[in-house]
């Protein structure tokens, strides 16, 4: 058969491939960049630009010129240090700036907020740096126990509405899997005004030292375990939401890959196997799609896009809580 093309949409952009490269460190090593684009990856997303950046450069100002004035100094201590961000606001536009020079491939910014405030208007300064798209990611973890959960997916989609009607560019909304009804969420995001919808957010998790009876943060790459959650809620909303839908985390090998795409997925995002394995591992991950898609007789992705999802798979009933309740009774003791 004729070689398979392996063309897809994200966010209205064509690219060449399904593969992403993540937000994560990438960007900010420009030769490593170079690199992943010539081993074949199809886009770049840079790490997140966190909402606390804004505060941390306007704190870090007026302690410069108002240090003295300051008469509860220790409070100042429970805010990460302006020096912990890797880049502030003007570095971060200059890399986007260099990055978009660089490479060919479109290069997606990253911002993360999670309440209303002056740093919405970095989106509008990523578009004039050169993003063609954000991903604008909504990490939180609610801990006030009087806060409704209704209240949190309100603000939520107030700042879908903010940052869309701030910028012509798409953007993409990343979010965690743990809300109520998320095909209801992702729904509402759609009509604020995104253009798609990046799965999952993955929580770093703190840890407990028993010794020195402390919380120690605990990094750990991902594994492809984490697929599954990916997977499922992919086929569920592919054939109900018409967004754009990115596969985050777990993608570790080329059948992680089709197995995002049958769900539903329009690109697959890559990090903790660019990680462990660099740039090479871009060829490894396109030649087993591709063999595999001869093997099938699939010439392009739209064929196989969505094959195993809600709607089009011969067991629906395996993404809901049928299947859940024939799996537990499968046990025997």
């Amino acid at each position: 058969m004729p070689d398979v093309n392996l063309t897809t949409t994200y966010l209205g952009l064509t690219l060449k491939n399904p593969l992403v490269v993540g937000a994560s460190p990438f960007c900010d090593n420009l030769t490593l960049c170079r690199e992943l684009e010539e081993a074949g990856v199809s886009a770049l997303v840079m790490h997140s630009f966190f909402e606390e950046q804004i505060d941390a450069e306007a704190r870090a100002l007026v302690h410069n010129t108002e240090a003295f004035n300051d008469s509860v100094a220790e409070a100042t201590s429970y805010f990460p240090r302006y020096e912990d961000y890797h880049l502030g606001p003007q570095q971060y536009l200059r890399r986007l700036t260099r990055l978009k020079k660089l490479l060919s491939i479109p290069v997606i910014a990253s911002l993360n907020g999670r309440h209303l405030g002056s740093w919405i208007g970095m989106a509008q300064q990523m578009e004039d740096a050169g993003a063609a798209a954000i991903e604008l990611n909504l990490y939180q973890v609610p801990t006030d126990p009087t806060r409704p959960a209704d209240e949190v997916e309100g603000t939520m989609l107030q700042m879908v509405r903010a940052v869309t009607a701030a910028v012509k560019i798409p953007v993409a909304v990343k979010l965690s899997p743990y809300h109520t009804s998320l095909p209801n969420l992702v729904a509402q995001i759609v009509e604020n005004g995104a253009k798609g919808v990046t799965l999952f957010n993955r929580f770093y998790q703190p840890d407990f030292d028993v010794n020195e009876l402390d919380v120690v943060p605990h990094l750990r790459l991902s594994d492809p375990s984490e697929l599954l959650v990916r997977l499922r809620w992919l086929a569920i909303l592919s054939p109900n939401v018409d967004t754009s839908l990115a596969c985050s985390g777990g993608v570790h090998t080329a059948e992680d890959v089709i197995k995002a795409l049958l769900a539903g997925a329009d690109v697959v995002q890559l990090v903790s196997a660019l990680l462990r394995h660099g740039p090479p591992i871009v060829p490894v991950l396109l030649d087993g799609l591709v063999a595999w898609m001869r093997e099938k007789e699939y010439g392009n992705l739209s064929q196989l896009r969505g094959a195993l999802n809600l709607r089009r798979c011969p067991d629906p009933a395996a993404h809901e809580r049928a299947n859940y309740i024939r799996i537990l009774q499968s046990w025997r003791v």
